[in-house]
């Protein structure tokens, strides 16, 4: 199996959760081993992670969801 960035993006989560099955496993690690720009999604991913579990909380900037998804679609609609 050969994935894409896109379709590496749909299972960043399920993968730091470890819901997913050991083929798909594979074929991320293998992804994350020569995509530097997917390994740097899944490192600010784990650290999103980390600072929401965090007790401090910070208020986001009004409309950085929507930026951060404008960008995340720029990014995909790049690498079709």
């Amino acid at each position: 199996m050969v994935l894409n960035c896109k379709h590496m993006w749909g299972q960043i989560s399920n993968y730091i959760e470890g819901d997913v099955d050991p083929g798909l496993r594979e074929a991320i690690e293998k992804h994350l081993a020569h995509c530097r720009h997917c390994a740097a999604v899944l490192d600010s991913t784990r650290n999103i992670l980390v600072l929401i579990a965090d007790d401090r909380t910070f208020e986001l900037p009004v409309g950085y969801s929507g930026r951060l998804h404008a960008r995340l679609r720029e990014e995909i609609a790049s690498r079709e």
